[in-house]
């Protein structure tokens, strides 16, 4: 590995202002939300030079050692905090604003010989099966690199574990805790594939069990997706931006390579998170179309229910009305009313039950033909 690169001083304002009540708290001092600086740390050739309490006392030892370099870790810090580092760093205002505001889309800006990155990490929750996603700032100076942490992840107490035991590679300064950070976030979007993937495959089969809830479940993923894609998208063409800066800064050769390793990752994420999101949309485009053909076939078979209920009723209406003529013809010849002339006549019951046997035969025949028989 090659020997560490001379920086360049850092700029500093001429008189920066005292830190406020906020900054010169100490690291274990609880806010609403726990404590704002996590850790900071002074290191030097890549060792631990010492972890001061306060953000005023790292101040102090990083004048005292301008050889070093200081890692300072924050988690939702106050307004005060911020405006107390970037006096003290010279860090651009806009910069500082997105950093308080949060909820920013992930890039890379340059101001001077300050980097500000912008990352959106994700980790997936197996009890709930959905995908969390955290927002990490970054500051990048010669001499320093501030972190500042939106959310639940990242954990970056691994990263600096793992840069503390390569101190070969921290002696190369910011930006190889940088490229370890990158490389940390994207790493961790490998658990979120995984897991997607396997929500993908539980939907397919929900969907062709005929699960009704299923399309509540593929909407949510394919929100997640979106968010996804924001978080991975962009860091391509950030990566790419910090590769076609290598001869221009003079970035390590290892650093180099180790970077080129981050970009095939995300590049590689990227790509499944894309193909993640096209097979969601072709699920649920087929989910539809199975909703609406068991939809048709229920229709169907109601139409089919309603026509054999009608056929009944057909026939049962036929053999009522078949049934009703001897009905009537018998009611009218037992009124036994003395002026009916036919109550005396010799041929009279021969007639009425020829006249009934008429009559339902033609109801048959009539019936028959319409086929409701």
């Amino acid at each position: 590995m090659s020997d560490r690169r001379p920086r360049a001083p850092r700029r500093r304002r001429p008189e920066p202002p005292p830190a406020p009540a906020t900054a010169e708290s100490p690291a274990g001092a609880s806010s609403a939300d726990g404590p704002s600086v996590i850790q900071a740390t002074l290191y030097r050739d890549g060792r631990e030079v010492s972890s001061p309490a306060t953000l005023a006392e790292t101040y102090r030892q990083l004048r005292e050692h301008p050889d070093g370099m200081a890692w300072i870790g924050l988690h939702r810090p106050t307004e005060a905090e911020l405006h107390s580092l970037a006096a003290e760093f010279d860090l651009h205002e806009l910069a500082v604003e997105d950093a308080l505001e949060a909820h920013q889309r992930p890039k890379l800006e340059r101001y001077g010989d300050t980097l500000f990155v912008v990352l959106r990490a994700a980790r997936y929750l197996d009890a709930q099966e959905e995908v969390d996603f955290g927002e990490l700032h970054l500051f990048v100076g010669p001499d320093f690199l501030i972190t500042v942490r939106h959310g639940a992840a990242p954990d970056l107490s691994a990263v600096r574990r793992r840069m503390e035991q390569n101190p070969d590679l921290l002696a190369l300064g910011p930006e190889a805790v940088l490229y370890a950070i990158l490389d940390a976030v994207v790493d961790g979007y490998a658990p979120v594939v995984a897991g997607v993937q396997n929500d993908v495959d539980e939907i397919e089969t929900e969907v062709f069990g005929g699960d009704p809830a299923v399309s509540r479940r593929i909407y949510e993923l394919s929100r997640e997706m979106v968010e996804f894609q924001r978080a991975t998208r962009p860091l391509v063409g950030m990566l790419h931006g910090l590769m076609a800066g290598f001869a221009k800064y003079g970035t390590d050769e290892e650093l180099q390579r180790y970077l080129r390793d981050v970009a095939d990752h995300v590049t590689h994420t990227s790509e499944r998170v894309d193909g993640f999101r096209q097979a969601l949309t072709e699920i649920l485009t087929v989910n539809a179309t199975l909703v609406t053909q068991q939809q048709n076939a229920e229709m169907r078979a109601l139409a089919e229910a309603g026509f054999e209920q009608n056929e009944e009723i057909k026939k049962i209406s036929s053999w009522a009305a078949i049934l009703f003529a001897p009905t009537l013809v018998g009611t009218i010849y037992g009124m036994n009313f003395d002026n009916m002339p036919e109550l005396h006549w010799a041929g009279g019951y021969p007639f009425a039950v020829v006249l009934m046997a008429v009559v339902c035969t033609s109801l048959y025949v009539v019936f028959k033909r319409k086929d409701w028989l």
